[in-house]
């Protein structure tokens, strides 16, 4: 250990269980390091740089865990796990620079540095773990790779000074509380590939509008809770799977919600009308009278919020799994008559193809001659099945 002129306390750290000193202002790590063993500089409050060495693989559990001064911090290409609590509560902590190689954030890696305003994760980072960049009040952006799989729980809880954030398609799922208290997150940009949004994702956030992909399957309970400023969702593809109970909790206290719109499925059903499936609008019709959705020509299917807020019960059941049920039915009955067009249009295929096949001169009761039907039998089959 030396001292400069300007009074700070220089250190090299070479590993092997050495004490450092709480008054050390800048470490400089010894090239046979390849671990920064657990706690080793926790609460060195005056420390303001470290310079890591190449060939560093590994940051322990709470190895800088309240180096309150450190204002940045360059991992070297060879480190591939921040462990827990790694950084933890590093409130001057400005740039962090993650090169390619790193694998794995560890929980509560980052929570509580409060000055940390960008994150740019390399693309050998897959996940993010519990509470990593939670408590990052002014952080403002962040860019995940588009190798990233999977946001875990509570990974940015908090960040309340983050505005905007586009998932990218290889994320598969968002964990519970993901993006919860971001007060001032007005806009996600949710991608196809994304399956599950997990409880209070979302929640106490400041979006205006959500579109849910169609490859998400399952949304949990309060994902999108007390989003106060939340007017449309749009559902692109089917109604994801959600709670069953009277007042499904997912969009509970989203005070200016008007409704919850179906645009793929309404462009599905228009098609089959325009086709010349005449019924399928009378079926759908059937649903639409029931006062749970609204539907005209040329607009798209919805769901008023005064529908989803409702807490009205009908025989014993919520309304709001009866409007589920009556979804489904739609989008059956909506298959029913694509399978229905689709087996007419191969009719018409295989007629073609044998008229193709005879003489240009073929007489017109010739041509009538060479209509190929599908079998009764099977098309009742495929229609039983769809419904």
């Amino acid at each position: 250990m030396s001292s400069n002129t300007s009074n700070d306390i220089m250190f090299e750290y070479s590993g092997n269980g050495q004490i450092v000193p709480k008054d050390v202002t800048i470490v400089h790590f010894h090239c046979s390091v390849t671990d920064v063993e657990r706690q080793t500089f926790i609460e060195c409050t005056e420390l303001k740089e470290v310079v890591l060495n190449e060939g560093l693989v590994t940051i322990d559990y709470g190895a800088f865990d309240k180096c309150t001064s450190l204002t940045s911090i360059t991992l070297p290409s060879t480190v591939t796990e921040i462990g827990h609590k790694a950084f933890n509560e590093c409130s001057s902590l400005k740039e962090v620079v993650l090169n390619e190689g790193l694998k794995e954030i560890g929980e509560l890696a980052f929570e509580k540095c409060t000055s940390l305003q960008s994150i740019t994760l390399p693309s050998t980072v897959t996940s993010i773990c519990y509470h990593a960049f939670a408590c990052c009040s002014l952080l403002e952006s962040i860019k995940l790779p588009s190798t990233f799989t999977k946001i875990g729980s509570c990974a940015f809880y908090r960040c309340t000074s983050l505005e905007s954030i586009t998932i990218p398609s290889s994320v598969n799922e968002i964990g519970g509380c993901a993006f919860t208290h971001c007060t001032n997150l007005r806009e996600v940009v949710l991608n196809e590939g994304l399956q599950r949004i997990e409880h209070g994702a979302f929640s106490y956030c400041k979006l205006q509008e959500i579109t849910i992909p169609s490859s998400v399957t399952e949304i949990g309970d309060a994902s999108f809770y007390s989003n106060n400023h939340l007017k449309e969702v749009v559902c692109n593809g089917e109604l994801p799977k959600m709670n069953h109970d009277a007042i499904d909790p997912t969009f509970k206290k989203c005070s200016a919600l008007e409704r919850i719109t179906f645009p793929n499925i309404s462009s599905r059903l228009e098609d089959v009308i325009r086709a010349g499936q005449a019924d399928a609008q009378n079926k759908i019709q059937q649903y639409i009278n029931r006062g749970d959705f609204e539907w005209e020509r040329g607009d798209t299917i919805y769901i008023p919020a005064e529908v989803y807020t409702c807490v009205s019960y009908t025989r014993r059941r919520p309304r709001w799994d009866i409007v589920k049920e009556h979804f489904r039915q739609i989008v059956k009955w909506i298959r029913y008559f694509e399978m229905k067009e689709a087996t007419t249009i191969f009719e018409l295929a295989l007629w073609k193809a044998k008229i193709d096949q005879v003489e240009d001169d073929i007489y017109e009761r010739d041509r009538d001659a060479c209509r190929v039907e599908v079998p009764g039998p099977v098309k009742d089959t495929i229609m039983q099945y769809l419904l």
